[in-house]
C-alpha cells in the first residue's frame, strides 16, 4: 500500500515538471519572438521608409535653426516640435531636394505634423521668416532709428534707451566718445524674434565700420587734416542739407566757413536741436538754446546730427575744391543748389528761393 502510493505521488510530480518545462518553453519563445520583433522594428525605423505624416498639417508654431546647423540637427529640431513625424524624414526629404542646402539659421512659422518635403519647401520660403524689418534711411536721426525699432519690432523703448546711454557692447569707433548719433548705418536690418537692442543697434554700428573700413574713411581724414569724428559730423551735415551731386562742394563750405571763423548757419542743425519740426523755420526758432544751433554758436556741432551714407563720409574726406563760403538750393523740386564765395551774390541766390517758393 505504501509502495503503490508512492508511485503515484512520483508520476504527478513528473507531469507536473513537464507542464511547467512547457510553460517555461512558450514563455522563452514569446521572449525570443519579442525580440525579433523589437529587432525587426528597429532594423525597419533605420533601414526601412522613413515615418513621415502625410501632411498638409495645421495649426502654427515658430521654430529656430541655429547657425550651421546640419540636415539631421534640422531634422532633430524639427521632429522635437512635431513638425515632422521623424527625422529621417525630414533628412531624406532635404537630400531629395538640392536647395536645401540654402536653408539658412533664422526662426521660422511652420505647421504640426508637415509632410516631410513640404517642411523642407517651407524653409526654403522667404515668407516663412519670422522677422521684421527696420529700415534706416539716409539722413536718418537716433531719434528716429529709435522710433522705427521700437514700432517695426517687440523691442521696447526703455530697452532701447538702456543701451544707447551705456553703449559700451555696441563696438563705437573709440572717436564716437560712446555717443550711437551718426554710426548707426543706414540700411534695411532684418530683425529675428532673439534679438536684442544689444543685437541691433550693434548690427548697425558694425556696418558703419564695416563700410568705413572699405572707404578708408579714417586714413583718408587724416590725410584731410580732419578728425574721424569732424568728418562725421561733417558728413552729416551735407547729408542732411543738399542732395549727393553737391556734398563734396558743400564739404568745403564747411571748411571754408570754420577756417575764416564764420558760423555755419544750417537750419538742419536747428532742425535737430528743436527735436525735428516739419514747418518751415521761424526766426525765433532760429534762436533755440542748443549746442546745435549753428546760428548761435561756432565752428562745428558737436557731434554728427544724423546717420549719414556712404557717398556723404567719402564727400566728408574729400572736399571739392573752390573758394565757396555761400549755398542756397534755389529750386527745391529739382535739388538744384548754386554757390558763391559772394554775399552779394548769395543775397540773389535767396531772393530767387524765395520767388521760386510762390
Amino acid at each position: 500500500m505504501t509502495s503503490q502510493s508512492s508511485e503515484a505521488v512520483n508520476l504527478g510530480s513528473g507531469q507536473r515538471q513537464r507542464r511547467r518545462s512547457r510553460v517555461a518553453l512558450g514563455l522563452g519563445l514569446v521572449v525570443v519572438l519579442g525580440v525579433v520583433i523589437a529587432a525587426g522594428v528597429g532594423l525597419w525605423n533605420t533601414f526601412g521608409p522613413p515615418k513621415d505624416y502625410s501632411g498638409p498639417g495645421f495649426g502654427q508654431v515658430d521654430v529656430t535653426i541655429p547657425s550651421g546647423a546640419s540636415a539631421k540637427r534640422i531634422g532633430t529640431i524639427l521632429n522635437q516640435a512635431d513638425v515632422v513625424a521623424s527625422q529621417r524624414a525630414f533628412v531624406s526629404a532635404a537630400k531629395a531636394n538640392a536647395e536645401s542646402r540654402s536653408i539658412g539659421p533664422g526662426t521660422y512659422s511652420m505647421l504640426k505634423q508637415m509632410k516631410a518635403q513640404d517642411a523642407v519647401a517651407r524653409l526654403l520660403s522667404p515668407s516663412s521668416r519670422v522677422t521684421a524689418r527696420v529700415i534706416v534711411r539716409e539722413g536718418a536721426s537716433l531719434r528716429e532709428i529709435k522710433n522705427q525699432i521700437i514700432t517695426k519690432t517687440k523691442i521696447s523703448a526703455a530697452d532701447v534707451d538702456q543701451v544707447l546711454a551705456n553703449p559700451q557692447a555696441l563696438g563705437l569707433p573709440v572717436y564716437a566718445q560712446n555717443k550711437a548719433e551718426g554710426f548707426l548705418f543706414p540700411a534695411t536690418y532684418d530683425v529675428e524674434p532673439t534679438d536684442t537692442a544689444t543685437t541691433l543697434l550693434q548690427a548697425m554700428v558694425s556696418k558703419f565700420n564695416e563700410v568705413s573700413a572699405q572707404i578708408g574713411f579714417e586714413r583718408k581724414a587724416a590725410a584731410a587734416g580732419i578728425s574721424p569724428k569732424d568728418a562725421v559730423t561733417i558728413a552729416s551735415l551735407v547729408q542732411a542739407e543738399v542732395s549727393p551731386a553737391d556734398y563734396s562742394k558743400v564739404s568745403r563750405v564747411i571748411l571754408n566757413r570754420v577756417s575764416k571763423g564764420m558760423r555755419l548757419q544750417f537750419d538742419s542743425t536747428v532742425v535737430y536741436a528743436l527735436g525735428g519740426v516739419t514747418s518751415r523755420l521761424t526766426s525765433k526758432d532760429l534762436q533755440v538754446d542748443s549746442p546745435y544751433n549753428m546760428y548761435r554758436n561756432d565752428g562745428l556741432p558737436p557731434g554728427p546730427i544724423n546717420s549719414p551714407s556712404e557717398l556723404a563720409l567719402e564727400a566728408a574726406v574729400a572736399p571739392a575744391t573752390g573758394p565757396w563760403i555761400y549755398f542756397v538750393t534755389t529750386d527745391t523740386t529739382t535739388g538744384l543748389t548754386k554757390f558763391t564765395d559772394s554775399y552779394a551774390e548769395f543775397l540773389k541766390f535767396k531772393a530767387e528761393y524765395k520767388g521760386n517758393l510762390r
